[in-house]
């Protein structure tokens, strides 16, 4: 994750493709790492006040290799002995005897294994998690705190010992093998933010460099064509949008994961259905979620509380709402929304169409939704035409009336920060920008925010459009990289790393062991929600459902119907071009 990366002219979805320059919203790494600075300043006033020997001193080395694994920084023999403060003789025995009770994992840095780092075993990390705990329970009785309360577990560990913890990520005993180091090609946007602020601690965890290229959503999907076209793909992992799997699958860009997946007995069922579903295609797996994050409605509960409004739950009501909260003089509009021409405007479309009942494709029913997973022939014609299409543009031009002044150029960043500024009193907004309101306590929205799902239109019903991110495999990988490449991809989407992210600047996981995590749910209530609607199949894939064509239909409706809110073109007839461009796609595609 290295240098200057993924630079557009046009940034669509904010500062993330700029990775040297933006920081995300920082919370401690981990707070095992207080616990430590913590034991680390005891032992200092033990050893001064109290005459005791030393012997080994091994709590100062486990100290150290503990510090700098949190850290990403390399430990080696020489430098756990001269942490320990003995003679490197003594030191050196003193390590033997801590690597031989598993505590320590000896990883060679070189083919002839004569330089090694030496990094906690998973053991030892479990040992100090517990050792905090039992520590908590010692001494805040000591100090009058209930060791299970809220304020006890702030101090320390900020979760209650009867919860489930997800361990800090360990090192991999053995240290991956890629030449170049280990090329991703990520989304730009907080989550990948995340791993990269993590970028030392990765590269501990792995033992290579990890070079990562961050783009916009547009941009990412062109990179990832034209590393197709190359004989050996540039990236060994590559992040894609959940609806582009259908067309990336079909056109034999990704690496079918299932003879990797059941070799190892890899399981997928913490993760959440949907996420999972669409990361597939035709009955195969093609990436590993990485983040799940739905489109809800933001609400400011302070203003609805002081103009005694009910959060809307249809869109007549939404727009009632955003009418007697537009107030354009004091610079507060009613709801800010993705109205950008191409891409974030289609993705609107198809999420409003949703909201009226009706896919943006004539999918089959099902209990629950629609089945995009079994469609073919008609089933896949495209439905500009149809009565829901027209009610969510008639719908998207009531709520140009109550909108910023810049609305025609919002999309997902804008809009989430139009929000969080105070600028707007409603938003959609996806839960993968929501650090902007959660996480900065500047904000008016901090700690003022409800979340809803998408307020339902006439024949609709309560959905929350799924979006998100699966990691997967570019197809023209070189062979001899395969291997170590899976490795990596597992444990960048393992539970220990998706609460790694977390708890550096993310708010999404697609994983439900996450959500439970006592630290992690405790850091927003939008954790909780989102689980909550993963477990009762409110996230729904079919608004946008991952089928061969999905991209260019999307586009075609963020282009075409933006003619319509920018008063050129009226509804019917940008419909019926949409109609016809659509019809052509998807004969050329083959499905009728």
């Amino acid at each position: 994750m290295a240098g200057q990366a993924g630079l557009d002219d046009v940034n669509p979805e904010g500062p993330y493709d700029k990775l040297s320059q933006m920081p995300v919203s920082k919370i401690s790494n981990t707070e095992l790492a207080r616990f430590i600075d913590f034991i680390e300043k005891l032992e200092d006033e033990t050893e001064s006040t109290l005459t005791m020997s030393p012997g080994y001193r091994e709590m100062r080395m486990l100290l150290h290799l503990m510090r700098n694994h949190l850290a990403g920084r390399l430990t080696t023999p020489t430098s756990l002995a001269d942490a320990s403060g003995l003679s490197y003789g003594t030191a050196k025995r003193g390590i033997e005897s801590i690597r031989q009770r598993g505590l320590i994992i000896s990883r060679p840095r070189t083919k002839t294994g004569k330089t090694v780092s030496l990094h906690p075993s998973p053991e030892m990390i479990e040992e100090w998690e517990r050792y905090a705990e039992r520590i908590k329970g010692i001494l805040g009785p000591l100090f009058g705190i209930d060791p299970a309360s809220e304020s006890a577990s702030k101090i320390f560990l900020g979760a209650s010992a009867s919860q489930p913890v997800i361990s800090t990520p360990a090192v991999l005993s053995a240290r991956l093998e890629l030449k170049g180091g280990l090329r991703v090609l990520a989304h730009a946007d907080p989550t990948f933010m995340a791993m990269h602020n993590l970028k030392r601690q990765l590269e501990s965890i792995f033992g290579l460099e990890i070079r990562n290229k961050a783009r916009s959503i547009d941009n990412l999907l062109e990179d990832i064509h034209d590393n197709a076209r190359l004989t050996k793909s540039r990236y060994d992992i590559v992040a894609c949008d959940l609806p582009w799997f259908g067309d990336l699958a079909a056109s034999g860009i990704l690496m079918p994961l299932d003879s990797l997946i059941q070799r190892d007995g890899h399981d997928l069922s913490d993760f959440h259905p949907m996420a999972i579903q669409s990361s597939g295609y035709a009955g195969s797996q093609y990436g590993i979620p990485v983040q799940t994050t739905p489109e809800l409605l933001c609400y400011r509960q302070d203003i609805f509380a002081a103009a005694q409004l009910a959060p809307p739950t249809t869109t007549e009501a939404l727009v009632k709402v955003a009418r007697q909260l537009h107030d354009p003089a004091k610079g507060r509009y009613g709801i800010a929304w993705n109205a950008a021409r191409g891409t974030p405007l289609g993705h609107t479309f198809s999420f409003l169409m949703a909201k009226f009942g009706q896919p943006i494709i004539d999918l089959p029913r099902c209990l629950g939704g629609y089945d995009f997973q079994h469609a073919k022939g008609q089933q896949l014609r495209p439905m500009f035409q149809s009565d829901a299409a027209y009610r969510a543009c008639e719908y998207m031009l009531d709520l140009l009336k109550y909108s910023p002044p810049n609305i025609l150029t919002m999309s997902w960043y804008e809009r989430a920060q139009s929000y969080a500024s105070g600028g707007a009193s409603m938003a959609y907004c996806y839960t993968l920008l929501a650090p902007l309101i959660e996480f900065d306590k500047t904000s008016p929205a901090h700690g003022n925010t409800g979340y809803l799902s998408h307020p339902v239109g006439n024949h609709g019903r309560a959905i929350t459009p799924i979006g998100g991110y699966a990691l997967a495999i570019p197809a023209n990988l070189a062979p001899e990289r395969v291997e170590a490449v899976w490795t990596a991809l597992k444990h960048l989407t393992s539970p220990n790393m998706s609460k790694l992210y977390i708890m550096n600047g993310s708010l999404v996981t697609p994983r439900f062991s996450v959500s439970q995590d006592p630290e992690v749910a405790a850091l927003s209530p939008l954790i909780e929600i989102v689980d909550d609607m993963a477990k009762k199949d409110i996230l729904q894939a079919w608004p946008r459902p991952p089928v061969p064509g999905i991209t260019e239909l999307i586009s075609i409706a963020g282009n075409e119907i933006f003619e319509v809110l920018d008063g050129r073109r009226s509804i019917k007839k940008a419909l019926s071009i949409a109609q016809e461009r659509a019809d052509k796609v998807m004969r050329e595609k083959g499905h009728y």
